[in-house]
């Protein structure tokens, strides 16, 4: 009987990097985050035991996510959390992905609030934006609110596990949920695809619901700029992230509402991703 040849760590991860290729952008490390989270340790953990045998189990687990990983499951799912402003985040495929050029929206948000500020964040699925915010900001008063029920208990787990009590929690769609309140500063990463932006084809396992803004893709964020100022303050800001080729037509919305000093604001990677309007009062 010819015995049963087994793959050290270091080849399984050489062979799932090598199947991920077409499937991922840093295919390498979603396979070292993946094989990780199977055998509970780090990267440095994986280089040290790279010569050791794999497991059966562990290979067939970790197997099981590559599979899951080509098909289009991010990496946070698969793991169930994400880093974002330096904060693990629990995530299921109820809540977008946190992404790295979001942190924009928070440094700006920070730039321009006091720190006893009153912070509105407008479909916060996860909580990223709102558990930044309130990472650096104790003394503010801030409130996250989503139309899915699900993500507020996600962003609420959130929240408790990192031992953030500075936020209350609605339930709603946009500005509806906060009917009577007002605040310095709103913030948002709202749905800004269109409908037919075949982008969507590489996010199926994220909910729609926090991607699609409508057949254009300016409806949400239309939606949002057109009753913003009616919920700030006098010489409040409102900040939005949308997609690098819709600059130009953000700044018009908020134009037409009324607000001023508009100005927009470029990523790390050199995209206009956030816009940003103060409300001068009336």
């Amino acid at each position: 009987m010819t015995p049963r040849i087994t793959q050290t760590i270091a080849e399984s991860l050489n062979a799932a990097a090598g199947s991920l290729a077409a499937h991922s952008e840093s295919p390498r490390l979603d396979a070292e985050v993946l094989l990780g989270a199977v055998l509970g340790v780090g990267r440095a953990g994986l280089i040290a035991r790279g010569a050791e045998p794999l497991g059966a189990q562990a290979s067939h687990d970790f197997r099981a996510m590559i599979g899951r990983r080509a098909g289009g499951t991010p990496v946070a799912y698969l793991v169930g959390t994400r880093e974002f402003w330096s904060l693990p985040l629990r995530v299921s495929p109820a809540v977008l992905v946190p992404r790295p050029e979001t942190e924009l929206l928070v440094e700006l948000a920070l730039a321009l609030m006091p720190p006893d500020a009153a912070l509105l964040d407008l479909g916060t699925g996860s909580g990223a934006i709102a558990l930044a915010v309130a990472s650096e900001r104790p003394a503010a008063r801030i409130v996250a609110s989503d139309v899915s029920e699900a993500a507020i208990l996600i962003a609420q787990g959130n929240a408790q596990r990192l031992g953030l009590t500075n936020i209350g929690w609605r339930v709603g769609s946009w500005l509806e949920a906060v009917p009577d309140e007002s605040f310095e500063v709103i913030v948002s990463n709202p749905p800004y695809v269109a409908a037919s932006d075949p982008a969507l084809e590489t996010l199926v396992a994220e909910p729609s619901l926090a991607l699609i803004g409508g057949p254009t893709g300016l409806e949400q964020l239309e939606a949002i700029a057109a009753t913003a100022a009616g919920h700030l303050s006098p010489g409040g800001w409102l900040l939005l992230e949308h997609g690098e080729a819709q600059q130009g037509e953000v700044a018009r919305l908020l134009e037409c509402a009324g607000l001023a000093d508009i100005r927009s604001h470029r990523d790390y990677s050199g995209r206009p991703r956030v816009t940003r309007a103060r409300f001068a009062g009336r």
